[in-house]
């Protein structure tokens, strides 16, 4: 899809929405986390989905709804709601907690993603993650920058930069799940990949995207993935100087599959996860 320019003048505006939304899921979710009476239900696709799923997603498609409410919106628990006018060009993408396994078993690595797309590209992203106290935004053209929130709370964001490694045999990678690779068949491209790496851990859930973002992994990737558990990863890490594909290296979130390096790595990673005959 071609990106509108002209719709895309207010960044900053739209950021700082996001930003308050995620303040307010915060307070949702950190007030269900761990809570004795939490209801825990099957979606059909057989995962889990919580209360807390539910209501954080409500909380911020109210909020979306009073203040951008021709703008479309995609999120994981309340479907899709298409934009008018202008807003056609425009949707929120909303993941209310990403990683609810985590959160459901009492784990704190989870967090909530809300992005923007402008005609398909995420130029907006926020991830908060309550429990882990920590926060991380971008805004393409505007810079990536992540802070603590909770008691604790920073006063200035910290800028975020991917680290500076130049070859594989000395980076650190998350691959997030074994089963994941595994049914996709391609684990033989992910265990090259550990082993042409200097460390191969399963980090897990958006945490190990942040960590990209930040320089403490130098490479992120996984299957099984929805666009609304992409969407918000992408502007961060490539606003912090990352690159961030499918795991064959195609552009965006909507391919099923993750792959974030320091932008780097990303073509050496590539070579070796993707599949044969797909898109170089």
């Amino acid at each position: 899809m071609t990106e509108h320019p002209d719709l895309a003048t207010d960044l900053a505006a739209d950021l700082d929405l996001a930003l308050d939304l995620a303040a307010q899921a915060d307070a949702v979710s950190l007030s269900r986390f761990r809570a004795m009476d939490l209801a825990v239900t099957t979606k059909p696709d057989r995962t889990p989905v919580t209360d807390a799923d539910r209501e954080v997603e409500r909380v911020i498609r109210e909020g979306l709804t009073a203040a951008r409410p021709d703008d479309g919106v995609l999120g994981e628990e309340l479907g899709t709601s298409d934009g008018t006018g202008a807003g056609i060009h425009r949707q929120w993408i909303i993941d209310p907690i990403d990683g609810t396994a985590n959160f459901l078993r009492g784990n704190p690595i989870w967090g909530t993603l809300i992005a923007l797309a402008i005609d398909g590209v995420p130029v907006v992203g926020v991830v908060s993650s309550p429990a882990l106290e920590q926060r991380w935004w971008a805004a393409r053209g505007h810079g990536a920058f992540t802070a603590r929130t909770g008691a604790h709370h920073d006063r200035d964001a910290r800028p975020l930069r991917v680290s500076g490694v130049e070859t594989l045999a000395d980076a650190v990678v998350s691959y997030n799940s074994l089963p994941g690779w595994d049914d996709a068949g391609r684990l033989d491209g992910l265990l090259a990949l550990a082993r042409a790496s200097w460390r191969a851990r399963a980090i897990g859930d958006m945490w190990s995207y942040m960590l990209v973002a930040e320089g403490v992994l130098d490479v992120a990737g996984e299957f099984d993935l929805q666009p609304y558990d992409m969407a918000a990863l992408q502007p961060i890490i490539e606003e912090a100087g990352g690159r961030f594909t499918s795991v064959d290296g195609e552009e965006g979130p909507w391919h099923g599959s993750a792959l974030a390096t320091n932008g780097l790595l990303h073509e050496e990673a590539l070579a070796l996860v993707r599949a044969t005959g797909a898109p170089s």
